[in-house]
């Protein structure tokens, strides 16, 4: 965890201890997580259009396929179709970062860091050996 957080969760902390989230105005009902406040105003009816057809923003579709292909990746038993998975992966990658506007980081995917040292590691040692 790093610094930021630990100060946040003790101040959350001492907040909570001094009661200061106590008769909150809300406290006890349900959140509303539909809210688009974030969604300029003149694109809310769009947004709301496509997310009742099940449509979901490109950034989030190409994520789930990332998580889906990891799990893939953990049960193929073969080399080169894992190779060809850990490409696919990579490709996908690589268009997420670019719709993000912004580098990905492993942080979101520990094990697919890992796996690719992992990897490194093996073929090292039998190139070496």
């Amino acid at each position: 965890m790093d610094i930021l957080a630990k100060i946040a969760e003790q101040k959350i902390r001492e907040a909570i201890e001094q009661g200061e989230f106590d008769n909150l105005e809300n406290a006890g009902k349900r959140l509303d997580l539909d809210d688009d406040a974030w969604i300029p105003e003149d694109l809310r009816l769009s947004y709301r259009v496509l997310k009742n057809a099940g449509c979901i923003p490109p950034e989030l579709e190409l994520r789930n396929e990332i998580i889906s292909l990891r799990c893939l990746l953990r049960t193929i038993d073969n080399d080169q179709a894992r190779i060809r998975k850990l490409q696919e992966i990579n490709f996908k990658l690589i268009k997420l970062c670019e719709l993000r506007k912004k580098p990905f980081l492993f942080d979101d995917f520990p094990e697919y860091e890992e796996k690719i040292y992992q990897r490194m590691l093996d073929r090292n040692n039998r190139h070496q050996g």
